[in-house]
């Protein structure tokens, strides 16, 4: 019986850890609106973005709509690229915000955030982390 246990202990362990990576991959291509807007819609939760994986096209603007799940712990959503034109650090909250910019460079930049508390881990250094491809 407790072998029993044991193996389904490990089997819902390797379930999540499977729930966590599938998630981390999860991709979002941009289409360009009538208006010429490219929009996103971001979640920031506890130690992830949805989606972490943002594809838009280059000279296009974007217009990020960001909001946090509900909970008790701080995020704020960065990426630092002026040289790309895409240079924020919006903290994120349940209502959301409108973060507007214009990519300049192809490339992947990295989205993240950028809280820590004291001695602990950053909340990027926890997996608060993506990306947004800029493509032509």
């Amino acid at each position: 019986m407790r072998h029993l246990k044991i193996l389904i202990l490990f089997l819902a362990l390797a379930a999540v850890g499977y729930a966590a990576e599938v998630k981390e991959k999860k991709e979002f291509r941009a289409v360009i609106d009538k208006d010429g807007v490219q929009r996103v819609e971001v979640i920031g939760g506890e130690y992830f973005f949805e989606p972490g994986h943002i594809i838009v096209k280059v000279n296009v603007p974007v217009e990020l709509t960001v909001r946090k799940k509900p909970g008790i712990v701080p995020h704020d959503i960065a990426i630092e690229s002026p040289d790309a034109g895409i240079n924020f650090k919006q903290d994120i909250s349940k209502e959301p915000k409108v973060i507007k910019f214009t990519p300049k460079k192809a490339g992947k930049y990295p989205i993240y955030c950028s809280k820590k508390l004291l001695f602990f881990k950053s909340h990027r250094e926890r997996g608060m982390e993506g990306v947004l491809e800029v493509i032509e």
